[in-house]
């Protein structure tokens, strides 16, 4: 593939923390799917942000990061919400920020094959290929600018046909200068990847295959071409050699453990349900198929088609199935909520947490449905449960917005203030969290944690002259005036 990074690590954290909040800013509560995530400015993506999805990933993922020397803890992984086949793509951006496509995982037959992706896109970010992109693409410009100079020069010399020649055929070369870093960084990975499924127990045989299932790609010019073979271009001879090598090794006809391959099923059941129309999933997965994930499947589909009592019925059975499955409770919860029934929420969701008491997500959610129940008893827990997810994942805007909205419920403007400064912060939105952060330091006891916080959000948020002169005066900086 081709690695992408436009901006620097602050920037892109501030663009995946947009990404992450920015679902609860547009209403659909509950919901775990993202709207946007800016891989620019002119090009926003959704993201889908499920715990359990991710910890499938993450057991996927995570023996490969590690023989690989990577922490596992350090990379995060991001699914991209689009479901087609044409836009499946997977990339690393932002450091050790993994992205994949809820196309790619749905073509992907059998965790082994995902595992192998992941290997390959292990092997471009361990190879530090992110930091080399540069260099390859300032090959890419000197061949162009030599074969224009030859071209001048050509024309200087008197040999029109060759100076001709030479110019037309700049972009060309040059485009074979790039084509061919590509090819060594690509090839680079794929025996990167063969290595680290090696050194953590596995089969590099999925690599193989989900290559071989598109060897056809090459064939193709870059327009036709799905995404993933745009980034990551095939040829017949590097899937052969990956295969050669790939047979060589000793755990290459290691297969996936039955308790792997349901993860994977539960995995696409998931990302099917809630990506595509709910007679689209009714049809994929119908009554006669009686297992967890189709069942799961079902249930998910029947509450986005508003189908509440049918929703409730499949997902009591699946509780009753599995009661220690924290994600099953979640999805009662969040039906229940989304049918605009908050108070029967909170019992599921209360399990939830109780099962799994330190994911972000879930302690998000009953904040939540503890705010919709609107019962002023509750505020306090609501608050409590919302620190407690921040203190997990400090820069979850959504966390904050619902912290801003509890504090504002209780009466408390500066903590709601200070929580609104700091969604904003976390979204990168510059002039929004400079002014509340300005309006917190207002209410909020001068010199105490709190308002030192808002000043720092102030102080890093583009303050302005004006706001720089008011600090300096009440000593909270000696930072000089912007000219």
């Amino acid at each position: 593939m081709t690695p992408r990074s436009a901006d620097s690590p602050g920037s892109a954290r501030k663009r995946l923390g947009a990404a992450l909040g920015l679902f609860a800013l547009a209403g659909a509560a509950l919901a775990p799917v993202s709207v946007a995530f800016a891989q620019d400015d002119a090009a926003p993506i959704p993201l889908l942000s499920d715990t359990e999805m991710n910890e499938i990933l993450h057991a996927d993922a995570d023996p490969i990061y590690t023989a690989a020397g990577l922490n596992p803890k350090s990379v995060k992984i991001f699914i991209v919400g689009d479901p087609t086949r044409e836009g499946m793509n997977s990339w690393v951006e932002g450091g050790q920020n993994m992205f994949v496509t809820a196309g790619l995982i749905i073509q992907t037959k059998n965790p082994n094959q995902l595992s192998g992706v992941f290997a390959h896109e292990t092997g471009h970010m361990a190879g530090g290929h992110l930091a080399r992109q540069d260099q390859g693409e300032k090959q890419t410009l000197a061949t162009y600018l030599l074969t224009l100079g030859l071209g001048i020069a050509a024309a200087a010399a008197g040999a029109p046909d060759a100076a001709g020649g030479l110019l037309y055929s700049a972009g060309y070369f040059a485009a074979l200068t790039g084509a061919g870093f590509t090819r060594t960084q690509e090839s680079s990975a794929d025996q990167a990847a063969v290595t680290y499924l090696e050194k953590a127990g596995e089969s590099s045989r999925g690599l193989v295959e989900f290559f071989d299932n598109f060897r056809y790609e090459e064939v193709f010019a870059d327009a036709q071409r799905y995404r993933f073979f745009m980034d990551h271009p095939l040829t017949s001879d590097r899937i052969d050699a990956l295969q050669v090598r790939s047979e060589q090794q000793p755990h290459y006809n290691v297969v996936d453990s039955p308790e792997a391959l349901e993860r994977h099923q539960i995995l696409i059941a998931k990302l099917r349900a809630y990506l595509n129309l709910p007679q689209q999933t009714l049809n994929d997965y119908p009554d006669s198929d009686v297992s967890f994930p189709a069942k799961y499947a079902r249930a998910i589909a029947y509450s986005r088609d508003q189908e509440t009592d049918k929703a409730i019925t499949l997902t009591d059975a699946l509780i009753a199935e599995r009661p220690t499955d924290p994600y099953l409770s979640q999805l009662k919860g969040q039906i229940l909520f989304g049918a605009g029934r908050a108070k029967d929420a909170e019992a599921p969701l209360r399990q939830a947490v109780l099962l799994k008491p330190d994911a972000p997500e879930l302690l998000f959610l009953l904040g939540q449905t503890l705010l919709a129940e609107d019962n002023p008893a509750k505020l306090d827990e609501a608050i409590n449960d919302l620190h407690h997810g921040l203190s997990l994942e400090s820069d979850n805007p959504e966390g904050w917005l619902f912290l801003s909205q509890a504090y504002d419920k209780k009466g408390d403007g500066g903590m709601a203030r200070l929580a609104a400064a700091e969604k904003s912060f976390a979204l990168g939105q510059n002039d929004d969290a400079r002014r509340f952060g300005m309006q917190a330091r207002q209410i909020l006891p001068k010199g105490s944690p709190e308002w030192r916080r808002a000043t720092d959000i102030v102080l890093v948020s583009k303050p302005s002259n004006d706001d720089l002169k008011l600090l300096a005066q009440e000593g909270s900086t000696n930072a000089p005036q912007k000219r």
